[in-house]
């Protein structure tokens, strides 16, 4: 466990405390506040940030809001709703087991899944049944030494709609070591990407693994490496990318020993090419995202953010993933299940302990602009189901994978650089020393 996660390991064991008398006690917001019923309403509202994957790939949920985030009822939970075959979190599952995605009642709307494993990260194929209760994957095995990610929607038998995130990973092959990045090869990319690789085993001997990962770009610039524990290999230039980049990393692992008895077994070249510069700036005081492209202001949006006991981390953060429903719940970071909304519109991860940005259709409308409310999130004015042409629907279609966020004026510390892709947070010559070949 890194110093950071511990700190927030603390954090969020003095956070459980004050879950258990939360609901009694008023919430603290930072600058203007809405009156009257407005405030009332908008102190019913807190968003809950959620804990969702430390930097091996680990798998939680997230949370947002209270009951009042339902409406006509709280629905059904995901679980029950949606039900996933390998379960959620599932290690060292067989290449010829069973995978599906079903439904007891109602109907499957998406299924979404994806593959990361010695190619990086891919879409894996499948299809709905006709009647729309079950998804299986084209024939065929599961890859071993691999995460698989599932991203469904659903309607109940009640028309409730929801969304499950569950991850499950193949037993890897023995004596062999995998590195696990994304995005997915030939994807286009926002300007702050850094390349990371997350491996399946501990690397004793760094500087081999190193010399065998070769990350490059056209035009030339300089890229360095740098280790964050034994597991963790990311790369980045100086300044972020210039757009139309084109990155190539060549894996060339197959082989190496990276400890005893452990070899590598990828070897290919994977290719990114570097879309249009778009860093979007959060004022945590004044509530508002300003969303710059190639330097010039294209929206002003108002935002909440987190509140004075749960305040979103200040510095640069990268968009690490896009989800256009999920769920999210308080239980999984022991807020005693306040906080369970199973259609969170417009998600986008900022980092790996839980930082979102997304769509919230639950708070009255003073609230963006007016006050932070959330534990650590950011949100934007959304409806049900996510429009696409509310603040966040429109955010989230101008966003891919890669986008800069910066957050400042918020009394939170500055994000770890180990943090989701937070390493544009180091100076360039610490991060240069990071690396095992100088």
């Amino acid at each position: 466990m890194t110093a950071h996660q511990q700190d927030r390991a603390e954090d969020r064991a003095k956070r459980r405390g004050r879950a258990r008398v939360r609901g009694r006690l008023p919430d603290r917001a930072a600058g203007r506040a809405p009156r009257g019923a407005a405030l009332r309403a908008a102190r019913r509202t807190r968003v809950a940030l959620v804990v969702l994957a430390g930097l091996t790939g680990a798998a939680a949920l997230a949370g947002c809001g209270g009951p009042e985030a339902f409406v006509g009822g709280k629905p059904r939970s995901p679980e029950e709703t949606i039900r996933v075959v390998p379960h959620n979190g599932a290690h060292g599952v067989r290449a010829d087991g069973r995978f599906e995605v079903r439904v007891p009642a109602g109907r499957l709307e998406r299924v979404e899944v994806s593959r990361t494993g010695e190619a990086g990260q891919q879409p894996v194929a499948g299809r709905i049944s006709p009647d729309g209760m079950t998804w299986l994957p084209a024939p065929g095995r599961l890859q071993l030494g691999a995460r698989y990610t599932v991203d469904a929607v659903a309607l109940d038998g009640a028309g409730h709609r929801s969304a499950r995130h569950t991850t499950f990973t193949t037993s890897a092959p023995a004596r062999r070591f995998v590195g696990h990045f994304s995005p997915q090869r030939d994807a286009t990319v926002g300007t702050g990407l850094i390349f990371s690789m997350v491996f399946n085993r501990p690397i004793a001997d760094r500087a081999a693994v190193e010399r065998a990962v070769r990350v490059s770009a056209r035009p030339g610039v300089e890229i360095a490496a740098h280790w964050f524990g034994p597991r963790r290999l990311d790369f980045r230039p100086r300044e972020r990318w210039r757009p139309g980049t084109e990155i190539t990393v060549q894996l060339r692992l197959r082989g190496v020993k990276a400890a005893p008895g452990a070899y590598g077994t990828q070897r290919r070249t994977v290719r990114y090419r570097v879309g249009r510069d778009q860093v979007s700036t959060i004022d945590a005081a004044r509530h508002t995202m300003t969303v710059r492209r190639g330097g010039r202001v294209v929206a002003v949006l108002p935002v909440t953010a987190g509140d004075a006991e749960s305040p979103t981390y200040n510095g640069r953060m990268v968009i690490l993933e896009r989800h256009s429903m999920t769920r999210m719940d308080g239980d999984t970071v022991g807020f005693g299940g306040e906080y369970d909304i199973p259609d969170v519109p417009h998600a986008m991860r900022l980092t790996r302990s839980g930082t979102f940005l997304h769509g919230n259709y639950w708070a009255p409308p003073e609230v963006f602009g007016g006050v932070n409310t959330s534990h650590g999130c950011v949100g934007l004015k959304d409806i049900k189901g996510g429009g696409p042409n509310t603040p966040a629907g429109w955010f989230f279609g101008q966003s891919i994978v890669g986008d800069t966020v910066v957050v400042h004026n918020s009394p939170e510390r500055t994000v770890a650089p180990d943090n989701g892709l937070g390493g544009w947070n180091m100076p360039w010559q610490l991060w240069r020393a990071g690396s095992a070949l100088r």
